[in-house]
């Protein structure tokens, strides 16, 4: 086996920027998918790795690590020799970090949650979600003006966290025809050497 294990749900935007940026690392990982459905993800033998009980989970030989985006500070950290997915410039570290919060912030609130209910039933508020979505789409618009990433002048962490809800966007209602400058983002994200699709596993990662 290999020594990383990524537990995930293929519908889950949270665990694709996990298993995406295992592969843009080109890392090696067990991939191993919790049945939300039937509550694997509440048993014990799960809540031991997520005390949450909220995929994705990782292990990296003894250390078992928990929240999205905390793995992937833990994976860029560790793997990226050349530290330019989460780089070392402090000023840098913090626009990853501004854009880690919005991902776990308005993001999640905004088309993540207006995903969840068409997807899986949630029952949250759809309106309000749409409209959240449709506000931080409109600064992320303004903020991709003559620029190609989100953080940097290069792809981050801050690309990965972001990405899978944007792009799936429309599953929650949410039209992207409005932000040009998204949709171009969103598509040289999708051009990396090693991105993978949501809901499918990469070259170098084995099911």
């Amino acid at each position: 086996m290999s020594a990383i294990t990524l537990y995930r749900h293929p519908l889950s935007g949270h665990s694709h920027r996990v298993e995406v940026l295992l592969s843009l690392l080109g890392l090696k990982a067990d991939i191993i998918d919790v049945d939300l459905m039937s509550g694997a993800h509440k048993t014990a033998e799960f809540l031991a790795k997520n005390s949450f009980g909220q995929v994705p989970a990782l292990e990296d030989g003894d250390a078992t690590l928990s929240d999205s985006n905390a793995i992937l500070v833990y994976l860029a950290t560790k793997y990226d020799a050349n530290r330019t997915w989460y780089p070392e410039n402090l000023v840098d570290q913090a626009e990853v970090q501004r854009f880690l919060s919005l991902a776990a912030g308005k993001i999640a609130f905004g088309p993540a949650a207006a995903r969840l209910v068409n997807v899986f039933g949630a029952g949250l508020d759809h309106k309000t979600a749409i409209d959240t979505s449709h506000a931080v789409l409109a600064t992320f618009e303004a903020h991709l003006d003559n620029r190609d990433w989100l953080a940097t002048n290069h792809p981050t962490i801050a690309d990965a966290a972001n990405y899978a809800y944007i792009a799936h966007a429309p599953e929650g209602d949410v039209s992207l025809e409005a932000y040009p400058n998204v949709r171009a983002w969103l598509e040289r994200f999708e051009s990396l050497n090693g991105y993978v699709a949501f809901g499918k596993t990469a070259v170098g990662l084995c099911a």
